[in-house]
């Protein structure tokens, strides 16, 4: 799932690991599986969140679930709907709706670019995503158009059987929902994710998939 009610990264050169308080960043909510920071964004009352976890698996594992994108539906929280467009040579066109409950059905494109590097404890990888509406379908009746949703995941080793996930997303939510609470749900979202990802990744199909 790349999109939670609120809003992170705008597409950067660096990875998307800080979390200094210096940048902007408050932590929101922490437990023993997820902590999330969020910060202010400019011109907008929705904040960008960043999240980071651990995750009982390899990132190759960790990994093959979140490219495991066409089953979204299947195990990802509010998704209804995922699939591929294109595929281009640095990239991937995807269409995503998503059924949120508390609000109308919305729907977006995205173009994802994927890179991944070798490290002494396996691979660390990383997915960042932009919104390309004008590749995808058209706007459907019913169903509220996202305009705005950046984000990306970077999964690294820690250790060869264990990864530390960093989500990080900022994304308009559309339609008339009041900002806080668009980024109470981004923090429930974005638990919930992690909470899927964890129980997903236990399905041997990944670690063959990884291999």
């Amino acid at each position: 799932m790349v999109f939670v009610f609120g809003g992170t990264i705008g597409l950067a050169s660096e990875l998307p690991t800080s979390v200094d308080s210096k940048d902007g960043w408050k932590l929101a909510s922490e437990n023993k599986d997820v902590s999330i920071y969020s910060r202010a964004h400019a011109g907008s009352r929705l904040k960008e969140f960043r999240a980071i976890g651990p995750i009982d698996a390899p990132t190759s594992a960790v990994h093959a679930v979140i490219d495991d994108f066409e089953n979204y539906p299947n195990f990802m929280p509010y998704t209804l709907e995922c699939r591929l467009l294109k595929r281009e040579s640095d990239s991937i066109i995807t269409y995503q709706r998503l059924s949120p409950k508390i609000a109308e059905d919305r729907d977006y494109t995205l173009r994802v670019w994927k890179k991944s590097w070798p490290g002494p404890d396996g691979f660390t990888y990383l997915d960042q995503w932009k919104t390309a509406n004008e590749l995808g379908p058209a706007e459907k009746k019913g169903v509220v158009r996202i305009e705005i949703c950046n984000g990306g995941w970077l999964l690294e080793p820690d250790g060869p059987s264990k990864t530390r996930a960093t989500y990080s997303v900022y994304t308009d939510t559309g339609g008339l929902i009041p900002a806080f609470l668009a980024n109470y749900a981004s923090r429930t979202g974005i638990s919930r994710l992690f909470e899927a990802v964890r129980k997903q990744v236990k399905n041997p199909r990944y670690g063959v998939a990884s291999r």
